[in-house]
């Protein structure tokens, strides 16, 4: 029965790595998050405000003007401990939002609180990150603290509702741009996309898509399709790619803090001796051997007994993960082996880009 359902797993796990979709290489440009800004201010306060702040006097003051009393002054408020200044943000999705939808605020004090816990966001407009774009929502509410760690960072959940409708813009000109994801940008993959949108789309020709650079891959509609494009981008991201035409350039991603490595693609490294402790390892072929009259190597002293060849193939090189399996063999520790990566990187001899978290 184990034997059965393992079976049944792998071709479960075969069959779903087929193909995958052109959306989940790509995203459409022009369908990006938008940021919403503005400053606002926390009142309710147990006395852990920053009302010595003279910005948050004169904001105060100037609420209090517009509100109710024109002859308010920041002076009169100076030792107010109740209030505090802050900036407001939030995120609109990609996929836009109406007017009357709401989003999360993110919520951060600027001036000398100790704690915005217990406070609550007076109304506040919130408007576009450029100069000139007005206002877009309204933002008020009860403030949440995530972590105790930072009390003068906080949340209001679904606190902005937007009164403007932020639309995305994905067609101009008459064309659509597929931008690829940072993990498979490269030329051969933009164009590998371009000749499947090409050949599913225009398999007759013209050709309607074409990569720009290793990034981007510009796709021609009709004018047609362009009026209303949403059958057609449908088409395009729904698209199944066959996992042999993604091509990624080879990456190394070290988390130090974990000791993980994480390979991806045919990470090549050229031939080297590495010394480090009482540890030799060699990509090179045949291993190198001390004459008698010649004085001894350091690097070679502990050959005999933790000598470990990593080019079974004998190709004059060897794979990132040949070198990994001989670390494996020999035991060696998750911080020696990070430290040995990035030694083979800084003499040129790692054939990846190495990211280090």
């Amino acid at each position: 029965m184990n034997k059965l359902i393992a079976i049944l797993i792998v071709f479960v796990i075969a069959a779903d790595a087929h193909a995958v979709q052109l959306q989940d290489l790509v995203r459409l440009k022009g369908s990006e998050n938008s940021k919403l800004v503005g400053v606002g201010l926390i009142v309710g306060l147990a006395g852990t405000g920053d009302g010595k702040f003279f910005s948050t006097t004169r904001s105060v003051a100037q609420l209090i003007q517009t509100l109710n009393d024109p002859n308010a002054v920041a002076a009169e408020i100076k030792n107010s401990k109740n209030v505090a200044l802050v900036t407001l943000s939030a995120t609109v999705p990609s996929s836009g939002v109406r007017e009357g939808d709401h989003v999360d605020v993110y919520v951060s004090s600027i001036g000398g609180a100790k704690s915005l816990d217990g406070g609550r966001l007076f109304l506040a407009p919130m408007v576009g990150p450029r100069p000139g774009m007005g206002t877009f929502a309204f933002a008020e509410g009860a403030l949440t603290i995530e972590s105790s760690n930072t009390p003068t960072v906080g949340v209001i959940k679904q606190g902005a509702q937007l009164t403007k409708n932020v639309t995305t813009r994905c067609v101009d000109n008459d064309t659509i741009t597929l931008v690829l994801n940072n993990d498979v940008a490269t030329w051969p993959m933009a164009n590998n996309i371009a000749s499947l949108v090409n050949g599913r789309l225009a398999p007759d020709g013209p050709e309607i898509a074409r990569a720009e650079d290793a990034k981007n891959v510009i796709v021609r509609l009709t004018r047609a399709e362009a009026a209303n494009p949403a059958t057609f981008i449908s088409t395009v991201l729904t698209s199944w790619i066959d996992p042999a035409m993604v091509v990624t350039g080879a990456r190394v991603v070290i988390n130090e803090r974990t000791g993980t490595i994480v390979i991806t693609g045919d990470v090549e490294i050229s031939p080297l001796l590495i010394s480090h402790g009482d540890l030799t390892i060699t990509t090179l072929t045949p291993p190198p051997v001390v004459e008698a009259d010649q004085p001894p190597n350091p690097a070679l002293v502990n050959a005999p007994k933790n000598f470990v060849g990593v080019d079974p193939g004998r190709r004059g090189g060897a794979k990132l993960a040949d070198l990994l399996a001989a670390f494996n063999q020999l035991n060696v520790a998750a911080q020696d082996r990070i430290e040995i990566i990035k030694e083979i990187q800084r003499s040129g001899k790692l054939h990846a880009t190495l990211i280090i978290q």
